[in-house]
């Protein structure tokens, strides 16, 4: 057997491994939580508390390795692929080129939220009056406005910004440093050699880390299931359903418009070589999880490093499909539980607004839910309804990972594309 054939076989048992251990964790969280309730004598409480505590210790662990890879991954991809760009023209270009599918595909989940959540009206099914105080949701208070977001995006220290993962923050200083690299020329060849063998480390110490990834899944997976049981799933089935039915609706639309740059059976092949990195994200509930190997197999795909890269990082920070959709779905919900009606211009209001305010939150922990709060706040929808949310967000926040890692993927392959176009194009003889 050649050794492609061994690096394809292992990569389809672990996709395997990962799916196995989503399903098991599902299972052994039920039991655990089924024993406690019915009150099992080799399970106390103080048992499943022990229990939960270990598997989030071990997903944990997982999770801290992911993040220490997280910063240095970007850094080095994001100077690296400036530094390597043929003309200092094309930075702007292709950040031109990967901003405008990034707007695009963010309208379109915005507005595929909208359309759904006021077709279906899944918050009538929990009509509540209007709270006379507002209770503590337990969510950071920070109200995402356009100047906190634009001083926020501009780090202090980049020492700081890489020991907070703050990916957007990253993601500025690499790209005032790979120009600066760029410019220089002749004497910052080293520092862009230093950047690709950097790269190539940091995605060796991904495949290490990436053989822990079933058991990061199944204890992830048991955790939730353990505390909540499989029944926060069916209290809540009707908005859940809806919500993946969404995320289904916006992979099709994202697919077609990825179609029409690249061919269908490209798009095919895209979504079966990111199925791994899908798959972790969805079980972890965190496309931060998925980054290092997503890189991986973008390259497998064939995109070009300079291409990843320089899209790749600016897509966490700018272009978060799943997680806006949920945005604007969760905000209509809460204000159809509530009885608030909200106009056409209201809502295209909201989107507006939502399309700014969601934009750099990767990887901070509940973004989601700080967003949705502080336009709950703007449109005078009570900030408690957030608690509705609080017990099914994790199982929510899967689907919308996994949606976070395609549009990204999407995003790369296509600015790839365009940009393998302009560069043939560009040595056509005149």
């Amino acid at each position: 057997m050649s050794t492609k054939e061994n690096h394809h076989e292992i990569r389809l048992n672990q996709t395997v491994l990962v799916s196995m251990a989503l399903l098991l964790g599902i299972g052994v969280g039920e039991l655990i939580h089924l024993a406690v309730e019915k009150d099992v004598q080799w399970v106390t409480e103080n048992n499943q508390k022990q229990l939960i505590e270990g598997l989030i210790g071990v997903s944990d662990v997982f999770m801290r390795l992911v993040k220490m890879i997280i910063a240095p991954l970007v850094f080095a991809t994001l100077v690296a692929g400036v530094g390597k760009m043929d003309k200092e023209q094309n930075v702007g270009r292709i950040g031109g080129k990967a901003m405008l599918w990034f707007i695009s595909a963010s309208i379109v989940s915005l507005g595929i939220g909208m359309l759904l959540v006021n077709y279906f009206q899944p918050g009538q099914i929990l009509q509540m009056d209007i709270p006379a105080t507002e209770s503590k949701h337990h969510v950071v208070e920070h109200v995402p406005t356009l100047r906190n977001f634009i001083a926020h995006s501009v780090p202090k220290s980049i020492i700081d910004a890489m020991a907070q993962n703050e990916i957007i923050q990253i993601v500025i200083f690499s790209l005032y440093f790979g120009v600066a690299c760029k410019n220089l020329g002749e004497m910052a060849s080293p520092i862009i050699r230093v950047m690709e063998s950097l790269v190539h480390i940091m995605l060796k110490i991904t495949a290490y880390v990436m053989q822990l990834a079933p058991l990061a899944v199944f204890c992830a997976v048991a955790t939730i299931v353990a505390q909540q049981g499989l029944g926060v799933i069916t209290t809540y089935s009707y908005f859940m359903g809806e919500f993946y039915l969404g995320l289904s609706v916006l992979w099709i639309i994202l697919c077609a418009f990825g179609a029409i740059v690249l061919k269908p059976n490209q798009v095919v092949r895209l979504v079966k070589i990111i199925r791994e990195p899908i798959i972790v994200a969805f079980g972890t509930a965190s496309s931060e999880a998925a980054y290092p190997k997503l890189v991986q197999q973008l390259e497998r795909f064939g995109c070009q490093e300079k291409i990843i890269g320089f899209v790749l990082p600016l897509g966490y920070s700018f272009n978060l499909d799943g997680s806006m959709m949920y945005m604007t779905f969760a905000v209509l919900f809460i204000a159809q539980v509530y009885g608030i009606e909200m106009g056409v211009d209201q809502q295209i209001a909201m989107m507006l607004v939502l399309l700014v305010t969601s934009k750099g939150v990767a990887g901070v922990p509940k973004a989601s839910l700080v967003v949705i709060s502080a336009t709950l706040s703007a449109f005078n929808i009570p900030e408690a309804g957030v608690l509705l949310l609080l017990g099914i967000d994790q199982f929510l926040d899967m689907g919308r990972s996994a949606t976070n890692v395609l549009g990204n993927s999407l995003a790369t392959a296509v600015v790839n594309k365009w940009e393998l176009k302009a560069e043939n194009k560009g040595k056509m003889p005149n």
